[in-house]
């Protein structure tokens, strides 16, 4: 109950932070616009460590490459933002991208068709990194491909991905990506308004996502994943579809991380490819880890408190950072296997 508590307090001190960035710059209350920008950014670092602990906290699957579904989901609203750039074409939609244009493009890929709609590109943002991780999920999973060497996999995917969207020809703007995005919705993105609707949905974003999770883990699925987690044999012995349930979360996890991506985007004003890099993904698992892993609520605080202590010390000390990113994953392995929740759980007692 008390746990219930805090995550209601936090929910509600967040909340109040677009608020509070309206007041006068005078008032002791005021937040200033940075704190707004950079909390909306950490609440969908914080439903793609939700993602990561519902397939790896509850089934087992460790994913290193979930950063890959994180960007699809990018360029995917990200190229409806580049279509709404430039002046209208005959039927009321923009022309071709600037990228494109310097890059001798004549008409618009065939795969850019339809990102003209928002509810296409945010549909896009779902399906694509569910669909990959249908495939790949499908392919590992019936040849019962496990631990690191699923991890290995999953880790080769989206380092393939970032070099694959490095390459000018391919269409999504090349080691550039992305950028200088006006609107979204008919509102000026450089707004406090936009801000604060783009923070509001990202935290409505979390709470579904996290309300979902919740269902499933609760049910006789997450029952039946966790069993596939501590003893995967003796689940399939019993004759129980591992494939299917452990494709089910795979496919489910790569969405939310997708869609988690959509709002990460118009908040950040860029989407490129190094987005892809496999040490993003680690580094999200790291704030599974750190934050505990199995309990949903603690990958919310790893990523919050992990990302705020890297926004500290890149700002103090940037050097630091990947060798405090270290020694917190080492220090929180053999010190606090249960993570930062475990030690919230111990207090308790």
């Amino acid at each position: 109950m008390t746990l219930r508590l805090v995550l209601i307090g936090a929910v509600l001190v967040l909340a109040a932070l677009p608020a509070l960035n309206r007041l006068p710059a005078e008032n002791a209350l005021h937040v200033s616009d940075f704190i707004v920008s950079i909390a909306g950014k950490w609440i969908t670092y914080a439903v793609l460590a939700l993602a990561i602990d519902l397939a790896w906290g509850y089934a087992g699957i460790l994913s290193l490459g979930h950063g890959a579904f994180f960007a699809l989901g990018g360029y995917a609203i990200g190229m409806h933002l580049m279509r709404l750039i430039g002046p209208r074409g005959v039927y009321g939609h923009p022309v071709l991208p600037d990228f494109m244009v310097f890059l001798g493009y004549k008409e618009l890929p065939w795969y850019w068709l339809g990102f003209d709609h928002f509810p296409f590109a945010i549909l896009m943002a779902m399906l694509v990194p569910g669909v990959l991780a249908g495939v790949v999920g499908y392919l590992a999973f019936r040849s019962r491909i496990t631990g690191v060497y699923l991890s290995i996999i999953t880790q080769a995917l989206t380092y393939a991905l970032m070099l694959a969207f490095f390459r000018n020809d391919m269409g999504f703007g090349g080691n550039n990506g992305f950028t200088d995005f006006k609107e979204l919705l008919g509102m000026p993105l450089n707004t406090a308004a936009a801000r604060g609707a783009l923070f509001y949905a990202s935290l409505l974003l979390l709470l579904g996502a996290l309300w979902i999770c919740s269902r499933v883990t609760r049910s006789k699925l997450g029952r039946v994943l966790v069993a596939i987690r501590d003893a995967e044999s003796r689940a399939r012995f019993l004759g129980y579809d591992v494939t299917q349930h452990k494709l089910f979360v795979f496919v489910l996890s790569a969405m939310i991380a997708g869609l988690a991506g959509a709002l990460y985007v118009p908040q950040v004003g860029i989407i490129n490819p190094g987005e892809f890099s496999p040490g993003n993904s680690i580094e999200a698992v790291i704030w599974v880890a750190v934050g505990g892993r199995g309990t949903l609520v603690g990958a919310l605080l790893g990523a919050f408190s992990v990302n705020a202590l890297k926004t500290w010390l890149t700002t103090v000390a940037p050097d630091l950072w990947l060798f405090a990113l270290g020694g917190l994953f080492v220090a929180v392995t053999l010190f606090l296997p249960r993570g930062l929740i475990g030690l919230f759980s111990r207090a308790q007692r």
